[in-house]
């Protein structure tokens, strides 16, 4: 019997039990689009962070406290005063790879206007910090190095705090808000920018010179933070390598004396998220990836069953001259067809159900081409393994003791 006869046979054979092929076939149907499910998330959730992290300038480099030990413990970054205006000035003067360069000092609590409040964060910064962050001014202006200078009490607003504060759409250059009972006067609008991927309201900020907050809101004499543009993103490394020497420098750190901070780039921010996204979509398709080991041990089930309930047409067959790799071959194309058909149909659930349902509930979605191949080869491995037992079964039969089979 040649293959193309075989083919028929197996296709006569699956189409003749409909209704238990396809329930064979739908443990392939559901663990396929269940990983390419997880895996459209998983990947979308990907580039949907890295886009968003891109956004705030790849070149982004993000200078903060670093972790020291003290009695054994080691310490919370944000209670540690290394970062001062003596580093700023440093960095100001020596920077060759750096193009902006803001300081940051931040405090939460309460904006005030009339019987209105809201919660919210002051963030107080450099006019550089606009160009750092790719942050637009809506309407009005940006404070000036001469305000900082002043320590001025002015400051531009997301459109959050212009919404909870005075209505939507209001108007608002020139008007008075108040945090932690310090009066600032709002000269500037900033272009929304709503949430990011981890939830947070981006509009709900408040920036003001960082040199208001750290004397009239936070009384301190460190910064939280210093964050600098790279001149382009190649030159990342080179700007982390000058940064660092002009700290160590500074803190008269010598030898293998640790840094008394760390220095981020947003590359590796970017790769850093990109490895634990990777790591949690992995979990997720191996996971999903237990149902296809479950349908599979249902086609072997329902294969074995259909060799005993065709034993007498398999013994009729052999003898009038079918070998028992012919009909091995046979049980096993039915059951890669039945897992290959099962896989196509969940490749098309699973690709709908990306393109269409997930984006419903909120959540990235983006099918890698490459999880299509996989699925399919998977699918054709398990047919040819799950399979083997029971066309083995087949083969190995008595012609005559399988014609008298009743």
């Amino acid at each position: 019997m040649n293959i193309l006869n075989l083919f028929k046979v197996s296709i006569r054979a699956v189409a003749n039990n409909k209704m238990r092929s396809f329930l064979s076939m739908l443990g392939i149907i559901i663990g396929v689009a269940a990983v390419i499910i997880m895996m459209s998330i998983g990947q979308g959730s990907k580039e949907s962070i890295r886009a968003e992290l891109s956004t705030m300038g790849t070149n982004l480099i993000n200078i903060r406290p670093g972790a020291d030990m003290r009695g054994g413990v080691r310490q919370d970054p944000s209670s540690m005063q290394t970062l001062k205006m003596a580093d700023y000035e440093r960095i100001m003067r020596e920077k060759k790879y750096v193009t902006n360069v803001s300081p940051e000092v931040t405090a939460s609590g309460q904006a005030i206007y009339g019987n209105s409040n809201t919660n919210t964060t002051v963030y107080g910064e450099s006019p550089e910090y606009l160009d750092i962050k790719q942050w637009s001014i809506e309407q009005g202006d940006c404070f000036t190095q001469e305000d900082i200078k002043k320590a001025a009490k002015v400051c531009v607003v997301g459109t959050t705090i212009v919404k909870e504060l005075y209505g939507e759409g209001a108007d608002v250059i020139g008007k008075t808000i108040r945090f932690k009972s310090i009066p600032m006067r709002i000269i500037g609008v900033l272009k929304s920018k709503g949430y990011n991927n981890w939830g947070m309201d981006q509009d709900n900020v408040i920036i003001a010179p960082y040199s208001t907050v750290m004397k009239r809101i936070a009384a301190q004499t460190w910064f939280s933070s210093i964050v600098c543009s790279a001149i382009t993103e190649e030159l990342s490394d080179a700007a982390i390598e000058e940064l660092t020497q002009i700290l160590r420098d500074n803190h008269k750190l010598k030898g293998d004396a640790a840094d008394d901070f760390t220095i981020r780039s947003q590359a590796e921010m970017m790769e850093t998220m990109s490895s634990t996204m990777d790591t949690v979509t992995i979990i997720l398709v191996v996971a999903a990836a237990f149902s296809l080991l479950v349908a599979g041990i249902g086609i072997m089930n329902i294969m074995l069953v259909s060799v005993t309930e065709r034993t007498k047409e398999i013994g009729l067959r052999m003898a009038v001259g079918a070998t028992g790799p012919v009909i091995s071959l046979q049980f096993l194309i039915e059951s890669v067809l039945i897992s290959v058909t099962g896989g196509l149909l969940g490749i098309l659930v699973g690709c709908s159900a990306s393109e269409f349902i997930v984006p419903m509930f909120n959540m990235p979605s983006s099918v890698p081409a490459w999880s299509i191949y996989v699925s399919f080869f998977v699918c054709v491995c398990i047919g040819v393994l799950f399979g083997y037992i029971p066309a083995q079964k087949a083969a190995n039969m008595d012609p005559i003791e399988a014609i008298r089979h009743e």
